[in-house]
């Protein structure tokens, strides 16, 4: 691999930093500094998998041995890059398997790190090292001294630290499970959080200073998650906002087995129905938020053919012999096939609180927030005491496992 040098490498930092800035990604100079400062490409090995952080765009390999111009761009653009597949037994610059590990694409870090707002002094924790790119990124700004990442696995913690040091900095770091945080380094005025959650675990409010802020990607089920930030209340309670969405890999503890699976399709009931299971599938992360407030457990993937016709696909995440449910729309029909099966009629479910959401009026996810307690978590509109939907219990909090 030719080297990168440090001119090539500052020159396409700036790029970077220009293009996210313009596309008003970027709006705090405190991070475009760091995003100049700290140099990508040490975080990123010489083969990976490649995907521009753009709707429809596809992945590619690059590698440094092979073509180290197109290797150098991928690294310095807005692009996820698969680090690891399969939690190491899979090559992670095939696009196949199951990707367990990325340098994340700089809009969406930048975005997470700007709601963070790290002050002077701020003592933060980061659950998921990964690469250690967003953990030099913070050092940055914060000071290595105020800086405590947790990593589960251990190749990637040494990978990271190697690769943290080469950049110049020395935060704390830990390998170890990420969903019970660092209790002996608590309190912490900022946690930020670098992987799919479904369940808050509420060690992390715990951990944190009251008025301290938490963001993280909260993945509750359906097809997108969404940049969630907390403040927190006290040591069992925190209040949070919606920001956005957000699509990142989940806490490995949390993973839920996120399959359509139409299991005893011979004793599923059919009807029909005048609704257009597109009008649900494209009704926007408002309606996302309600549906997860009122169908707890639910997930859905959505189907479209190049011939316009659309299928939504209903499940209970986590459970592959639950219920399930399919709606499919064909270019022309009056009305659209409902299949279901199982306890909950998940299309009757959907279907409720989708009306109920056209009901209040279509309201996006700007107008819901969450309450998070010891108990449970709360979806509400507009004000904490409108609750949506029954509060969702707290699941069991894995002993062992993590990030």
């Amino acid at each position: 691999m030719d080297p990168v040098t440090a001119a090539s490498a500052a020159w396409r930092a700036r790029r970077l930093a220009g293009d996210l800035q313009r596309r008003g990604l970027l709006t705090d100079l405190r991070w475009a500094e760091a995003l100049r400062a700290v140099p990508r490409h040490l975080f990123v090995p010489q083969a990976g998998w490649a995907a521009s952080d753009t709707p429809g765009s596809a992945g590619r390999r690059i590698d440094a041995a092979v073509d180290p111009m197109s290797w150098q761009d991928a690294v310095y653009s807005d692009s996820s890059i698969v680090i690891q597949a399969d939690d190491g037994v899979g090559d992670p610059a095939s696009g196949q398997g199951l990707a367990t590990s990325s340098v994340s694409a700089p809009g969406v870090v930048v975005e997470f790190l700007e709601l963070l707002d790290v002050r002077p002094g701020d003592r933060i924790l980061e659950i998921g090292t990964g690469s250690g790119w967003t953990t030099a990124l913070l050092c940055h700004i914060a000071g290595d001294h105020q800086v405590t990442s947790i990593e589960v696995d251990p190749v990637l913690a040494a990978k990271a630290a190697a690769a943290i040091k080469a950049a110049g900095y020395a935060p704390r770091l830990i390998t170890g499970d990420g969903a019970a945080g660092d209790p002996g380094g608590a309190p912490y005025d900022r946690i930020h959080v670098t992987c799919g959650i479904a369940d808050i675990p509420r060690a992390w409010i715990a951990q944190a200073r009251p008025g301290g802020l938490i963001v993280l990607p909260w993945s509750p089920g359906g097809s997108t998650g969404h940049k969630l930030r907390l403040a927190v209340v006290d040591e069992s309670t925190a209040v949070g906002s919606f920001h956005g969405p957000a699509t990142y890999m989940m806490l490995r503890a949390q993973r839920r087995a996120a399959v359509w699976n139409p299991h005893h399709h011979s004793q599923a009931g059919t009807a029909t129905t005048r609704l257009d299971p597109r009008s649900i599938a494209g009704a926007g992360d408002g309606a996302c938020l309600a549906i997860t407030a009122q169908v707890p457990g639910v997930g859905w993937h959505t189907i479209r053919e190049q011939d316009g016709a659309t299928s939504l696909l209903l499940y209970e995440a986590g459970n592959p012999g639950g219920a399930w449910a399919a709606c499919d729309y064909e270019p022309g029909a009056a009305d659209f096939p409902v299949t279901q099966f199982g306890p909950r009629r998940l299309w009757d479910e959907v279907v409720a609180a989708y009306r109920s959401w056209l009901r209040s009026g279509s309201p996006g996810r700007q107008r819901y927030g969450i309450t998070v307690d010891a108990e449970s978590t709360r979806i509400w509109l507009d004000n904490p005491r409108n609750i949506i939907g029954e509060p969702l219990p707290l699941s069991p909090q894995p002993a062992q496992r993590g990030a």
